[in-house]
């Protein structure tokens, strides 16, 4: 490749990387130079009180100046926040409501292929699945090892080995379990562990991606073992902050080890274990990466996030895809509405 041809690459990644620094450097520097020069006001302010040259009402703080400063600090978030969120999230809508080219209004049509074409249907299914499965069971996993290595010989050595695929990429993740999926026939040496454990047993070599409803199932196991450890933290975390003289009571009553957990521990948890609920059913409500990698959506494996991509991107159908988009959105509000007010009566509690 010519200097001649990347040289404009190299330009526009320059110029990008002054504007960063620009904006970036700008914002830093008003936050550092803006509370500094208001803080050295009022210790102006207070001396003068002090030597009596001001009367004291002068350094009492103003809700209208209080206001403004708040205001000057989230501008800049507010003005990203429009730019990132609420515009796109408009124009989304607007789509949603026009055919493939955007060139003209189409109603409700859109959201009618969603429900009514067999293809999209199967998506939405697979992705209930994916919603009610992996939250359940990512949390099942976490919670139990929580409570069972609590306390436990090497406590923190066999933590770090659960959580350690939270430190992998999803795509990261895809590749080692396609590996683990992997097929090659009889005649051939399995690369696949699940096919060499089955070999090792007498059995035959198995395409496992390729066969519905198995397919999805095998492919949640990747979202569960990579969320299993964000669980486990979270829940074991949330289990050492029980407090000791509830847990000696507890004890003294005589309670078995299973009327501990389910009277003891799990309700002192039970904010801790809703939060690791909510994070992980909303962040399998937009799993992409790991159906993309392994199936790219083929086989009846197919998502709402993925699908949402082919439509707009491969197939050149803006309007369907925007009202999966859309669509999408909408099933994320109530469980963030639910967050909300769960967080609101912990704070009255």
């Amino acid at each position: 490749m010519e200097f001649e041809d990347i040289s404009p690459k190299l330009t526009m990644l320059l110029y990008g990387l002054i504007a960063f620094v620009v904006v970036v450097g700008g914002l830093l520097l008003l936050l550092d130079t803006v509370p500094a020069f208001f803080g050295r006001r009022r210790e102006r302010r207070l001396v003068a009180v002090a030597a009596g040259d001001l009367p004291a009402s002068a350094v009492r703080p103003r809700k209208p100046r209080e206001y403004g400063h708040a205001l000057f600090f989230l501008f800049p978030v507010l003005v990203l926040l429009a730019i990132g969120l609420v515009v796109p999230a408009v124009r989304t809508t607007v789509l949603s409501f026009m055919n493939g080219d955007s060139s003209e209004w189409v109603g409700f049509a859109n959201y009618s292929w969603m429900f009514t074409n067999n293809d999209a249907v199967k998506v939405l299914l697979n992705s209930l699945l994916w919603v009610v499965l992996v939250p359940t069971v990512a949390t099942s996993v976490g919670l139990l090892y929580a409570v069972l290595v609590d306390k436990a010989r090497l406590e923190a050595v066999a933590k770090s080995l659960i959580f350690l695929p939270m430190a992998i990429s999803f795509v990261g993740a895809s590749i080692i379990w396609k590996f683990v999926y992997a097929f090659r026939s009889e005649e051939q040496n399995q690369i696949g562990l699940l096919n060499q454990i089955v070999v090792w047993f007498g059995g035959t070599p198995k395409q496992w991606l390729l066969d519905s409803p198995l397919n999805t199932l095998l492919l949640i196991v990747v979202m569960v073992w990579i969320q299993a450890g964000f669980a486990m933290v979270i829940l074991s975390a949330a289990i050492k902050a029980i407090p000791a003289d509830i847990v000696e009571a507890a004890r003294l009553d005589g309670v078995t080890a299973w009327q501990m957990f389910w009277r003891v521990t799990m309700p002192s948890i039970r904010p801790a274990l809703i939060v690791v609920v909510v994070a992980i059913t909303v962040a399998t409500m937009k799993i992409f990466d790991i159906v993309r990698t392994m199936t790219n959506g083929n086989y009846d494996t197919n998502v709402i996030a993925l699908e949402m991509y082919n439509q707009s991107f491969r197939y050149q159908e803006t309007g369907q895809g925007s009202a999966l988009a859309v669509f999408l959105f909408l099933l994320v509000i109530p469980i963030v509405i639910f967050q909300i007010r769960n967080l609101r009566k912990q704070r009255e509690i």
